[in-house]
């Protein structure tokens, strides 16, 4: 069993930044393809970046140019610094071990206009 546990959401004004940290349990990170996604409110959970085992990374369209995903495998954590952020980025962010059903509780992201 993994546990996944994100931090570092909050209240920011548009234009703001962020950053998300997702800490995975047990001796396998450096093993997972990592994704973020995130929920908005009356809509479907989409995925927001990607980062393989071996670093090869890819970005939703919306985001891409302002999100950076990157992961630190001796600390077990992938992170989604996000800069420039607009109130359509409002949502409960996730992270997820990809291709399973390992997700993190979720952490808010409200921007202001």
């Amino acid at each position: 069993q993994v546990q996944l546990v994100e931090s570092g959401g909050g209240s920011v004004q548009s234009g703001g930044s962020l950053r998300l940290s997702c800490a995975a349990s047990g001796s396998f990170f450096s093993t997972y393809d990592m994704t973020w996604y995130r929920q908005a409110p009356g809509k479907q959970r989409e995925p927001v970046a990607g980062i393989t085992r071996f670093g090869l990374i890819n970005y939703g369209d919306s985001v891409k140019g302002r999100f950076t995903i990157s992961r630190d495998n001796a600390k077990n954590t992938v992170y989604l610094q996000m800069n420039s952020l607009k109130p359509e980025d409002t949502a409960v962010y996730y992270c997820n071990i990809w291709h399973t059903n390992y997700w993190g509780q979720g952490t808010q992201v409200t921007v202001s206009s």
